[in-house]
């Protein structure tokens, strides 16, 4: 760890570095309170979290070439990675990586670990994803096709794995909801989604995946498990005014070794609900994030669950200050089973961008 952190520092410091304008950092933090913690009561909370990221962006001249590429590197607690899980082993990690060929103003097809194209990303900072686990805001390795139309935008993409290496299950930042580096993976990931306009700066949309789980309790692993989700989903935005909501439905069919291993269901079902209002004034931004998962398991016996995040962000120059809460009553383990279980948390963060 010393070591990668030292070879770290002297690239950023380097002369060829700070050259090209398409090198840039960033930094952020976190206090946070949890609510009902005896340890939060005594303590007030704590300050931690801690990133220090490098974005590293680039792109052929005009007449030059038809190549881009895009890196991001982030070190520290505040990652937003999974240490046991992940291709390090440690908290750093290369959370998207890629190089991109524009065949056209309205083709480019990508190389390497970039977002997965489901559905929307909710716009809060800490709370995350909440219930859209497994489905939100995630990045795997593969090919990605990003196509424009007259009538509709799509992107069809293979995700041969969902991270780097031959265990890792770190999708960052959506973790923890796609086995581990013990039990099983996500593989061999085909994924569609489709953006059609309605109205002016309307947009309803439709996503499709469907892909393999690959056993790693066993050393031949082998493909024993799969998964499929699909989505419907609606993004408005009116002046001030950002609107989304999302109809998810997902189901996996565990691997082998792991059912016998852990004596649980083979078939995992649960159905989501999403919304999003956001409404930004000048510097200040004002969000709220609803979702609610329904669990479709047999067995399960689970009540639906739900999540609130309201939160505010004012842009001060640099960077931007967030203060949110998060409210649920259940969560989602790294089998997609939906638990029942009350949290309420606030977060308030910092970050600057250089």
């Amino acid at each position: 760890m010393a070591k990668c952190l030292i070879l770290f520092l002297l690239f950023i410091l380097s002369e060829n570095c700070f050259a090209s304008p398409a090198i840039s950092g960033g930094v952020w933090f976190n206090y946070s309170y949890i609510e009902d913690n005896e340890r939060d009561k005594n303590t007030l909370g704590d300050i931690t979290d801690e990133a220090l990221i490098l974005y590293i962006d680039g792109e052929a001249k005009k007449g030059k070439g038809n190549w881009s590429y895009s890196a991001e590197f982030r070190v520290g607690k505040g990652s937003f990675t999974d240490p046991d899980n992940n291709a390090s082993g440690d908290n750093y990690t290369l959370h998207k990586a890629w190089v991109g060929f524009d065949f056209s103003e309205d083709f480019k097809f990508i190389i390497g670990k970039s977002q997965v194209p489901f559905a929307w990303k909710t716009a809060n900072f800490w709370p995350g994803d909440i219930f859209q686990a497994a489905y939100g805001d995630q990045m795997d390795v593969g090919l990605k096709l990003m196509a424009k139309t007259q009538l509709f935008d799509y992107q069809l993409a293979y995700f041969h794995a969902d991270d780097w290496g031959e265990t890792s299950t770190d999708s960052t930042d959506d973790n923890k909801h796609w086995g581990s580096s013990t039990t099983y993976r996500k593989v061999k990931t085909f994924v569609a989604d489709i953006k059609i306009p309605i109205y002016e700066n309307q947009v309803l949309g439709f996503s499709g995946q469907s892909g393999k789980l690959q056993d790693l309790i066993f050393s031949d692993n082998e493909l024993t498990g799969d998964h499929q989700a699909w989505s419907v989903y609606y993004h408005g935005k009116f002046e001030r005014f950002h609107v989304k909501a999302e109809y998810i439905d997902g189901e996996r069919d565990l691997p082998e070794a792991y059912i016998l291993q852990e004596n649980i269901s083979k078939t995992i079902e649960n159905t989501r609900y999403g919304f999003e209002f956001n409404y930004q004034m000048n510097e200040w931004s004002f969000i709220f994030d609803a979702t609610w998962a329904k669990p479709d398991t047999v067995n399960n016996a689970a009540d639906t669950i739900t999540a609130y995040a309201p939160g505010i962000s004012y842009d001060y120059g640099p960077g931007w200050i967030y203060l949110e809460y998060l409210a649920q009553d259940g969560w989602i383990d790294r089998d997609m089973m939906i638990h029942e279980g009350d949290f309420n948390a606030w977060y308030l963060t910092i970050d600057f961008y250089f």
